[in-house]
């Protein structure tokens, strides 16, 4: 049964919420033994603690983009079905009462799958179904998981009914109630592990969210929930874990290591601190890193005030990696210590899918695919993302052209519906293509992979000058008689290509050749150069309107709608209205790489 939340706080602190493995009865001989201790090795005990993250509804190796197994240029393969023959290898080896399994965030959004019972059959509804990820990780056996960002990205009731729907905790000691400053989550677990003839070694996990929640998802979570700091609340629970009587301690984080945040300075708390907690918490054995969707197999940060060693691991995510800790403890004057943590982390590609996972989830893996394929309209000549990130492509204007006429739609009677609607997007997929012919929901979905939702705010020239050079800071700054290679042309300071965006409706240049800042050329609307303080109605998707990826101006802009439906699925809509994919309707050249004035392609 599903964990009241109330009475698993009460059970967790009382007695550690944990399965009990009988414990064999001291016989004399071991009495005796016992007495001559001293003269003996220590009395030791290993754990083995497996964890993943970053899931985002990966069952199995399949791409339902592509209507075909899972495959890339390393080899990975993808889902818990691998994972789980992976958790079943180890526990036959460690033997299960000797391992913990564990997840840190970001399960039910992010594939077709999780979309499909999150909106289309709702898990929500009166006798709706078992969320796919609920019924997978109840099988495998997780005892517990971290909440990701990405769980709040279709209401809290949604992620209320995937929690009641799991057989583990949803750990989050960082999501408080906004009113009671209460933690709205379980914040940790405990689990004892018997050891015959010795006192049982009690672990504890702590689980901690991002702060960026309270950005990427206000719409859902403002006045209902809040996220503080990692450091802060890992320095609150941690000492409470070790009064409980945790011999162990690990975090499941879902936060990256690097130190750094997303949103620049709209929240004061750092969006990838894992490795700040390992530095600045006392009593933290290990952490299970997530969020960062980077391979991190073992990271030992030393903690400043205790010079003790923590260890860290990020498995890569949608399951195709399983992080393993070590933990090596031994017994001496009457008490558990851990004596030494390592990690690595196990390649799901070399194993076969678990068959019962396989079985488990076919149906509903079946109906997915089934949905995706639907043909809604045909397309007049094949549109792709290859060039995307440095040519204006067709296939991206159509996204800022949905969005345009959706924002346009519903502002009609409102007293901005003379104002000029422009629209931002991004280039999330590199592969993704709508080809000649039939047009499915999966070619569609593929084109804008997140469940972003469309926001309108208002935003002037100016804001929009300031807007387009920071987007355009995404380039490698590249001297005019320098050979140009588009694998190095982009991704400047790491940035991601989501967080570089096209602008529908104003024209301008990008000189790559100038310094970041200097290099938006020939600004103009409707043939005339941009009026720092004329209005525009910006179409925009809600992460970035909140803040995502730091953009200047929009986050603060004042709102004048905003809507719950997605974006891809207004892309579907627009479609299946038209009937026919043709670029003549959406494609425009709106701006364009230069340096010196001269055009790069």
């Amino acid at each position: 049964m599903p964990l009241n939340r109330r009475k698993f706080l009460q059970q967790s602190a009382a007695t550690g919420a944990g399965v009990a493995v009988a414990s064999a009865v001291a016989a004399p001989a071991a009495q005796a033994a016992e007495a001559t201790a001293a003269k003996k090795p220590a009395k030791r005990y290993a754990l083995t603690v497996m964890g993943t993250t970053d899931l985002h509804g990966h069952v199995f190796n399949w791409d339902y983009f592509k209507d075909a197994e899972y495959t890339d240029k390393a080899g990975n393969a993808q889902g818990l079905s691998r994972i789980s023959t992976l958790v079943n290898q180890l526990r036959e080896e460690k033997g299960r009462c000797n391992t913990l399994l564990l997840d840190a965030g970001d399960t039910i959004q992010g594939t077709p799958l999780t979309y499909y019972y999150a909106k289309v059959d709702p898990i929500t509804a009166k006798g709706g179904p078992v969320h796919p990820m609920a019924q997978a990780m109840n099988a495998i056996g997780y005892d517990a998981a971290a909440l990701g960002n990405h769980e709040f990205n279709y209401g809290i009731e949604t992620l209320r009914k995937f929690e009641q729907q799991c057989r583990f905790p949803l750990l989050g000691a960082n999501a408080v109630d906004a009113k009671t400053q209460k933690p709205a989550f379980p914040p940790y677990f405990i689990k004892k592990f018997h050891v015959p003839g010795l006192p049982p070694v009690k672990v504890a996990v702590l689980g901690l969210t991002n702060p960026g929640i309270a950005i990427w998802d206000k719409a859902y979570v403002q006045g209902k929930l809040e996220f503080p700091g990692l450091e802060e609340q890992a320095a609150k629970w941690v000492p409470k874990l070790k009064s409980l009587g945790a011999d162990v301690v690990i975090v499941s984080a879902h936060s990256g290591s690097s130190g750094t945040s997303s949103y620049g300075d709209q929240l004061p708390y750092v969006e990838n601190s894992a490795a700040l907690v390992a530095q600045q918490v006392p009593d933290i054995d290990a952490i299970l890193v997530g969020h960062a969707h980077v391979e991190i197999p073992e990271l030992k940060v030393t903690n400043t005030k205790t010079g003790k060693t923590v260890v860290l691991s990020e498995p890569l995510a949608y399951a195709e990696r399983l992080s393993v800790f070590d933990v090596e403890l031994v017994f001496a004057k009457g008490r558990w210590t851990v004596e030494s943590v390592s990690s690595k982390v196990l390649n799901s590609n070399s194993v076969a899918d678990d068959p019962k996972i396989t079985k488990l989830l076919s149906d509903e893996h079946a109906k997915v695919v089934e949905y995706v394929n639907q043909v809604v309209g045909t397309a007049t000549e094949t549109l792709t993302t290859v060039e995307a990130r440095y040519k204006d492509a067709p296939i991206i204007d159509l996204i800022t052209k949905v969005q345009e006429d959706v924002v346009k739609a519903a502002l009609a009677s409102t007293s901005y519906a003379s104002l000029p609607v422009i629209a931002q997007a991004s280039p999330f997929s590199r592969t993704s293509e709508i080809p000649a012919g039939n047009v499915t929901i999966r070619d569609l979905s593929s084109l804008y992979v997140y469940d972003n939702t469309l926001v309108a705010k208002l935003m002037t020239g100016a804001q929009l000058r300031a807007y387009l050079e920071y987007s355009a800071e995404y380039f490698v700054q590249t001297a005019a008689d320098a050979v140009i290679d588009v694998e190095k042309l982009t991704n400047a300071n790491s940035r991601p290509d989501y967080n570089y965006d096209y602008v529908s409706g104003l024209s301008y240049d990008i000189d790559i050749d100038q310094a970041a800042g200097s290099r938006i050329k020939n600004l103009t609307y409707n043939g005339a150069a941009l009026d720092d303080a004329q209005q525009f109605v910006f179409a925009v998707n809600n992460y970035r309107a909140n803040g995502g990826g730091a953009f200047p101006h929009v986050a603060s802009a004042t709102e004048l709608w905003a809507e719950s439906t997605e974006i891809r699925t207004r892309i579907a809509e627009w479609v299946t209205a038209k009937g026919v994919l043709d670029p003549k309707d959406f494609a425009s050249v709106d701006w364009k790489l230069t340096r010196n004035g001269t055009p790069v392609f």
